[in-house]
């Protein structure tokens, strides 16, 4: 197994960031042939998804999830900014890693497709991201 680890500043407001060239770029730089590629946020309060980004997607996203999870007082975990509870759920609906099968190098992603941490976050501006390569 190959792996890599990633930083990313994601800033002190909700994003969605583009992992996909950093994902090609490591499957380059591994020479992968067919396997899988795993992406993994070990954190507690961001995610990862694969879907259309651009076009409007991305603020979507974000408008979709502040909707479903509001920064207000509802939240029983309270440290941090002012509805930091909801960042604390986002696993419920992003989840913490995807799988991408690989071949001859290349992900099998559709067209539109790409691969997108999500951080909610306001309170962590920095983000890791564990890239590994399983080889068939």
């Amino acid at each position: 197994m190959q792996r890599r680890e990633l930083t990313i500043e994601t800033g002190r407001r909700a994003t969605l960031v583009d992992l996909s060239e950093d994902c090609a770029r490591f499957l380059g730089e591994v020479d992968a042939g067919d396997g899988l590629l795993t992406v993994f946020v070990p954190h507690a309060t961001a995610g990862v998804i694969v879907m259309e980004l651009g076009a409007g997607s991305d603020g979507d996203v974000l408008a979709t999830l502040d909707t479903l999870l509001p920064r207000d007082d509802r939240w029983q975990h309270r440290h941090g900014s002012p509805g930091h509870g909801a960042d604390h759920v986002l696993p419920l609906l992003v989840p913490p890693s995807v799988t991408i099968p690989v071949i001859a190098g290349r992900m099998t992603l559709g067209t539109w497709q790409s691969i997108a941490l999500v951080d909610l976050n306001r309170d962590n501006a920095r983000r890791t991201v564990q890239l590994a390569f399983l080889e068939d």
